[in-house]
């Protein structure tokens, strides 16, 4: 059996300089969330991180909750824990079964003030607060509802050895933002409704960039951290490029070049083979219909047609899949079809999500840990998968059989503070 990631969720700094949230802090309050597991199994435990604090992080103590019952969290046998400014820790193994698909239920109670927290800032899931330590008892009916995700980083799971995990890596159209909040109809859970073995942990970040920091560290600043420190890792599913090409023009900023992007898809994908994973590309989406001014522009909308042209031939990836093709208005392909817009003109409402989920090819994922490696296997270059819009370039087909939702997840390692 390994430890392995049941569910994973991206952090930023409250400290940046761009931010679509409300940064806060806590002082005499206790934290109730919600986690939307990815994997499950027997056992699990709680990460914890204050990657972005500029104090330690003092939690007085914590519960979880599963379907099966609740539980107080230890830390090396120890009912509260401090965390150091830039730290992680993880709980001790919990033993309480928690199934794949399911919630878990965590309360944190914050007995000293924080400062601003280590935070998700749009997880399309809500927080409650309360005053005091009520880790015990429900949150009262007027205790505030906040949209983000305080001071977490992960649930471990306890898995068969061979559980095999992909981790999606971008930005908000992996996040989910624009669907249902707390329905889990991000295009991650939905393509996890899909896979019969395997899960795919969401580390999405809204307003990511996979060239410059800003919502949150860059692509290939977090790489090590949010993809690489995922034990049973095999895959990564990457969406970037619309905020590159979007998210400058609020910014008084050029948007990044075709070739710019290229390179850094390049050097994401010489990281990810040296790691031995898979690695499969999104088309950039469309965003012409952004209502945010300065987001769509001429240059942008011209650098992720030739971007996306180039995912579409090139052999840098082991498989792409078209999303853009999924959910772009056919009259207008710079644009995200108006049955799957979420009013925005850049994210994708819940059918959005789904069309995007469906368009990965699950011949695409073979979740199964001692299957062959990148490049293995038939090579397909430039066609479409089976009916799905995704090209295969030479991974093996999905696994068929039962599905591992019972097993359990990955370790990632500390946090590391990173400037930027």
């Amino acid at each position: 059996m390994i430890w392995t990631a049941g569910f994973r969720t991206a952090v930023i700094s409250p400290y940046g300089r761009v931010q679509f949230g409300r940064p806060r802090g806590f002082a005499g309050q206790t934290v109730h969330q919600v986690l939307h597991m990815a994997g499950g199994g027997d056992l699990f435990r709680v990460r914890l991180t204050n990657l972005y604090g500029r104090t330690p992080l003092t939690v007085g103590a914590a519960r979880a909750a599963t379907g099966h019952g609740q539980a107080a969290l230890t830390f090396g046998g120890a009912g509260s824990v401090t965390v150091p400014p830039g730290g992680e820790v993880v709980g001790d193994p919990v033993d309480l079964p928690v199934a794949a698909g399911s919630d878990l239920s965590l309360g944190l109670y914050l007995p000293e003030e924080t400062g601003p927290a280590t935070y998700s800032h749009m997880p399309m899931e809500t927080a409650r607060v309360a005053d005091g330590d009520r880790l015990t008892s429900p949150p009262p009916s007027g205790a505030e509802r906040v949209a983000a995700r305080f001071y977490v980083s992960g649930v471990d799971v306890l898995a068969p050895d061979d559980t095999a995990v992909a981790v999606a890596f971008g930005d908000s159209w992996f996040e989910g933002v624009g669907t249902t909040t707390g329905a889990n109809r991000r295009s991650v859970d939905l393509l996890n409704r899909r896979l019969g073995r395997g899960w795919v942990v969401n580390q999405g970040i809204a307003g990511n960039r996979l060239l410059r920091d800003e919502v949150g560290e860059h692509a290939l600043a977090r790489f090590d951290r949010d993809v690489l420190s995922v034990p049973g890792v095999t895959h990564v599913l990457v969406h970037f490029g619309i905020n590159d090409l979007g998210l400058p023009g609020m910014l008084g900023e050029p948007p990044a070049t075709s070739g710019a992007l290229v390179e850094g898809f390049e050097a994401l994908a010489r990281r990810a083979r040296q790691a031995g994973l898979r690695i499969v590309a999104a088309t950039v989406g469309p965003f012409a219909g952004a209502v945010q001014p300065g987001i769509s522009t001429p240059e942008g909308l011209a650098a992720r047609r030739e971007v996306n042209d180039w995912i579409r031939a090139t052999d840098t990836f082991d498989a792409f899949f078209d999303v853009a093709r999924a959910v772009e208005d056919p009259k207008a392909p710079d644009r995200i079809h108006p049955a799957l817009d979420s009013g925005d003109g850049m994210h994708l409402n819940d059918r959005g999500a789904q069309a995007m989920a469906d368009a990965v090819g699950l011949e695409t994922l073979a979740l199964l840990r001692g299957g062959p490696g990148p490049g293995d296997g038939p090579e397909l270059r430039g066609g479409p998968g089976p009916g799905d819009g995704s090209g295969l370039r030479g991974g093996p087909g999905l696994s068929s059989g039962p599905g591992l939702r019972d097993g359990s997840g990955p370790s990632g390692g500390p946090g590391r503070p990173v400037s930027g």
